[in-house]
């Protein structure tokens, strides 16, 4: 009798679970907008976007796609926020359609860039650079894959498409005037992991487990992060980036 009066007395804490999900998502979303606002301010938003002095029109193309992306982003965040979730379904095939045109445009920009090398005098070691933008299209690509083909498994889908859109954050990072990011890839790569390690907490204080796509998106990003770097060197790089090159983009 006494055992089950202290029990009672001291009922188990019941965990948040989803009650936070639509805030904690919906500032997530906020967050990384920041973060490309900040990055390309000075170059691109405040420079007068379509009149800022970039190097070539498929970085224009390319800069307008990503930006979409953020705004439609948050556009189906706040959606659900505001419990549209009829709304939020119906932009979801746009959603797939923009981040089907983010991975293109973000190789069209890498095969510009490539053909903007040829005579540099430093041209094969920008050619070896061209695996990053390739490695985040392609990690982009996964993920944004994945979590539309997960759409009506919400919790997966909203962590799947956070850590897509974290992974793209790093070309935004790498411009942020920061001596620690400011063209230090290694450094803007690490950075975006922050996003990760708050999907992490979140997932911990509301339920106690991490969730599994938070387990394996989370890994795959990291992994993609890396890779450039054993695979960038190689002759077999080198090769396929002279072959991009060769596009005349």
């Amino acid at each position: 009798m006494a055992t089950d009066a202290a029990i009672s007395a001291n009922p188990p804490k019941r965990l948040p679970g989803r009650k936070y999900d639509r805030q904690f998502f919906f500032a997530m979303t906020l967050l990384l907008v920041a973060v490309v606002a900040i990055g390309f301010a000075p170059t691109y938003y405040l420079a007068g976007v379509f009149r800022a002095p970039l190097p070539s029109r498929i970085v224009h193309v390319h800069g307008a796609v990503f930006s979409t992306w953020m705004i439609l982003l948050t556009v189906q965040t706040g959606l659900i926020s505001a419990k549209r979730v009829g709304w939020h379904r119906k932009l979801g095939v746009a959603g797939f359609l923009l981040a089907c045109g983010m991975v293109v445009t973000v190789v069209l920009t890498a095969a510009d860039f490539a053909l903007r090398a040829k005579g540099n005098p430093n041209a094969e070691a920008l050619l070896g650079l061209l695996v990053v933008p390739f490695t985040d299209a392609f990690t982009f690509a996964v993920l944004a894959g994945f979590a539309y083909a997960l759409r009506k498994d919400a919790a997966a889908h909203k962590r799947l498409i956070i850590i897509a859109t974290a992974g793209i954050s790093r070309a935004a990072l790498v411009r942020w005037h920061i001596p620690i990011l400011l063209h230090q890839m290694q450094a803007a790569y690490t950075a975006t992991y922050v996003f990760l390690v708050l999907l992490v907490a979140y997932d911990l204080w509301s339920t106690r487990r991490i969730h599994r796509a938070t387990i394996w998106g989370g890994a795959f990003l990291i992994l993609m992060g890396q890779i450039g770097h054993y695979i960038g060197p190689t002759a077999a790089w080198h090769a396929f980036a002279h072959w991009v090159q060769s596009w005349g983009v």
